[in-house]
């Protein structure tokens, strides 16, 4: 691989965008940006009164977008077909648990038809303090692009990335490394990608990285469902990366912060003194639902064929307990106390390209847990962190390729 000095200086910009950073208030920007790959165009539109007081934002700016840019014969594949991202007015918020989401919204390659997804991480919250609600991305680029957001200096580039890597895992290092401002910057930085999964298969998601200082490595989190990062690669997209700092509690400004203090107070409270009896979430994540879905006979066993198995004792909350890293705060956005972005370090897989190499594996969620590893028939803990892995580094749906490899060894028997 070469270095990234090398790489960078690879790059070659295909259009520049110029625009006035921040402009924040009550949970708004107000604006869109705007970019098409085919002819390299770059804008800045307005969210209109009508659309923001009828759809509010996330998922329906997304879906109101999708619909005014296509047709009724529009196919995923297609360049007017957009990948949309979205924020909502609470994203950003340090008071509550969960504001860091990103909603995507696209033509999905599985179904045909409007799928979105949410996922956590810096992704959003870094382009609405950048000055975007909202990033509509159509056409197709004629090979590997990245679209870079500068959120304090106000650009936008669109520049080819002929010799990044094509994983998922190797990508996200790369490109923080390769826009912070320095060691201490890596924080700033946040990049959606795909790998090779998504261009040979239906079933690519986008994962949205941040920076994790206590483990100084990228984390990621994934927008998976319905195939959005095969349309992000059929776009040529390598890298969707935005850089912003100076991130503060008071950014998103609301109109009165007192009501938002208060109830954030009550939802922490109650987690705080909660969670370790009730979801262990801080503890285990959601893979502590394994057990309780296992005892209320719904715990999806071999394709779905039954609802619990005696050998669950394999795959429970307190095996992943022994297995990811304690006594370190786990959030995937500024202030959520409910810190369930669990990882798993020094995992060293059995087989592909990184065979005998210590990485980090995060997860597992539930839908991991019972999919890669009841729903299949394995309850084998290093098999469901194996695989859920090379998911994300090839870029591809682990719940979907759980769920085809349950329905196939069913077919097979």
């Amino acid at each position: 691989m070469k270095t990234i000095e090398e790489m960078r200086q690879a790059h070659k910009i295909l259009a520049t965008y110029s625009f006035t950073p921040g402009g924040v208030h009550a949970g708004y920007t107000n604006r869109r940006l705007y970019v098409d790959l085919t002819t390299n165009t770059i804008e800045e539109r307005v969210i209109e009164p009508m659309v923001r007081e009828k759809f509010t934002g996330g998922r329906g700016y997304g879906m109101y977008y999708l619909w005014q840019a296509v047709k009724p014969a529009t196919h995923w594949n297609d360049p007017e077909n957009e990948l949309i991202f979205t924020a909502g007015p609470l994203t950003g918020l340090t008071q509550y648990p969960g504001s860091g989401k990103t909603h995507s919204v696209t033509i999905s390659p599985e179904t045909g038809v409007p799928v979105d997804n949410n996922g956590g991480g810096f992704f959003a919250p870094f382009m609405k303090f950048s000055g975007f609600d909202c990033i509509e991305i159509q056409g197709k680029a004629t090979g590997n692009v990245m679209l870079v957001i500068d959120g304090n200096k106000g650009v936008v580039t669109i520049e080819t990335a002929p010799d990044e890597p094509t994983n998922s895992y190797d990508l996200p290092e790369v490109l923080h490394a390769m826009y912070a401002d320095g060691d201490d910057d890596h924080k700033n930085v946040s990049v959606a990608t795909s790998g090779e999964g998504a261009d040979h298969s239906l079933l690519g998601l986008i994962n949205l990285s941040y920076w994790d200082a206590k483990r100084k490595h990228t984390r990621i989190k994934q927008l998976a469902r319905g195939g959005p990062g095969t349309v992000f690669r059929d776009k040529g997209l390598r890298a969707v990366v935005i850089h912003f700092s100076g991130t503060t509690p008071m950014l998103n400004c609301p109109v009165d912060m007192e009501p938002i203090k208060l109830a954030g107070g009550r939802m922490n409270k109650e987690i705080l003194t909660l969670d370790h009896t009730h979801n262990r979430m801080r503890e285990i994540g959601t893979g502590n639902a394994v057990e309780i879905l296992d005892k209320c006979d719904v715990l999806p066993v071999m394709n779905y064929k039954f609802g619990s198995d005696p050998r669950t004792e394999k795959i429970k909350g307190d095996v992943w307990l022994g297995m990811i890293t304690q006594g370190m705060p786990d959030g995937c956005w500024l202030g959520c106390s409910m810190s369930c972005a669990h990882g798993v370090d020094n995992f060293e897989p059995l087989t592909g390209p990184l065979k005998g190499q210590k990485v980090l594996v995060d997860g597992p969620e539930y839908e991991t847990i019972g999919g890669l590893g009841s729903n299949t028939g394995s309850f084998d803990p290093h098999f469901v962190l194996e695989a859920n892995f090379y998911c994300d580094y090839y870029g591809i749906d682990l719940v979907a390729v759980a769920t085809l490899l349950a329905f196939l060894m069913e077919c097979y028997e």
